[in-house]
């Protein structure tokens, strides 16, 4: 009859743990499977990923080509309209300032409110760069999205940007 009393692990299922540098008659002991010299049989012996033991490695030999725009990249701090609901009853101004004092946001730099969630009071809202539908919120129930122009230099590099995109897709 089966207890709990005498349960016992389907046969193959478990293994014995491996006792490492517990004496010899344990079979792992004395230089516990590392081996007898070299730079791995001590402790803080190891190599780094991708060292092939002073060979230029592979990631260094392979040629470098294409372009990579994630310095050219805008990045926005983004907030949902279901955040704003929360955060901020009571409140008829929010702006960069008032998040970051809230901890909405983080770090400096542009604003971008997105559309998921409800809006229902009136919020006059600050902001760089705002969705469709975030917009569309914000003005049904009454509020104002405000577009804050963004600092030159990025107004700038946007326009380049757009510029090849419109090259790109007249040509096809």
């Amino acid at each position: 009859m089966v207890s709990l009393s005498n349960l016992k692990p389907k046969a193959g299922s478990t293994h014995k743990k491996k006792r490492l540098g517990c004496g010899r008659g344990s079979g792992h002991g004395e230089t516990s499977t590392r081996g007898q010299k070299g730079q791995n049989s001590t402790s803080g012996g190891s190599k780094r990923n991708g060292f092939e033991g002073g060979q230029m490695p592979l990631l260094r030999r392979i040629p470098k080509s294409g372009f990579n725009n994630t310095r050219f990249k805008t990045k926005y701090n983004w907030v949902n309209l279901n955040d704003l609901e929360k955060f901020f009853t009571g409140v008829k101004d929010i702006n960069a300032e008032v998040l970051k004092s809230r901890g909405l946001i983080k770090r400096k730099g542009l604003l971008k409110i997105l559309g998921t969630g409800e809006v229902k009071a009136a919020f006059n809202v600050t902001a760089h760069s705002f969705s469709a539908s975030a917009k569309e919120k914000i003005e049904k129930a009454g509020g104002k999205a405000i577009v804050i122009e963004m600092p030159a230099k990025q107004t700038k590099a946007l326009s380049k940007r757009q510029e090849l995109r419109a090259k790109k897709f007249a040509s096809k």
